[in-house]
């Protein structure tokens, strides 16, 4: 029997997924929020991990990264909202395989659990096609720290690249930068910062250039770069 974890601080929508997966013969655990997701995913090591975009202690994509980062080779699939062209990206670069609008629907999502899985509720009952194997997770950490070496060293420009755009209302610019460094901050597990950079992408799509959102975003990248005040600096520069 595969197992699954569900993770989503709804209680309902928990239990429409699990509802779902269990129909389909899966062996299904729950969580609320990234800590007990972690500690329950490490105890029955899942096949296929659902979890909400957004949650208490963080969101879903900083959880996808996690379990990565720890070894675990569970397929996932991200659920939201709202299920806009930035969110579907973000999702992406933490490696969900599918992001779904809640509501779940019942037929789309089991739909994506057999293209997924290979698994899926043929007339309700469990489908006994053997499940695709998820590859095997390789985990380099001379290359992740080259990467992540590389990250913190054109982390200056790439926010120098989003705040020149701001100042000069360049929308287009902003897009663009800041889809740069929400990919390159997803690859290096830096979540947070991907997060903030997809929001005002987000917003700068629609013509919206707000200078708080500049201003945390450089908050936030200051632990990644081991240095605030330069990371200010180049961001007042370019203001």
């Amino acid at each position: 029997m595969l197992t699954a974890l569900v993770v989503d601080d709804s209680p309902g929508a928990r239990r429409r997924v699990a509802t779902l997966l269990k129909l389909g013969g899966w062996e299904v655990h729950q969580a609320v929020g990234i800590e007990a997701a972690l500690r329950t995913a490490e105890e029955v090591d899942p096949d296929l991990v659902v979890t909400d975009i957004v949650m208490r202690g963080g969101n879903g994509a900083a959880l996808l990264h996690r379990l990565r980062n720890e070894g675990c080779r569970a397929r996932s699939v991200v659920v939201a909202t709202h299920v806009t062209r930035e969110v579907r990206e973000y999702a992406a670069a933490a490696g969900a395989l599918a992001c779904l609008a809640k509501p779940i629907d019942p037929r789309e999502f089991l739909d994506v659990m057999h293209a997924v899985t290979g698994r899926g509720v043929p007339q309700g009952t469990a489908q006994a096609v053997r499940p695709v194997e998820p590859a095997p997770l390789r985990v380099d950490a001379e290359r992740l720290d080259q990467a992540k070496e590389r990250y913190v060293s054109q982390l200056p420009l790439r926010l120098s690249a989003i705040t020149a755009g701001a100042q000069q209302g360049d929308s287009a610019a902003v897009v663009t930068a800041a889809r740069a460094l929400a990919g390159a901050s997803s690859e290096v597990g830096q979540a947070e910062v991907a997060w903030i950079c997809t929001t005002i992408a987000a917003e700068a799509n629609r013509g919206v250039l707000a200078h708080a959102r500049l201003m945390q975003l450089v908050a936030l990248s200051a632990s990644a770069h081991g240095g605030r005040r330069s990371l200010t600096g180049q961001a007042a520069t370019s203001r």
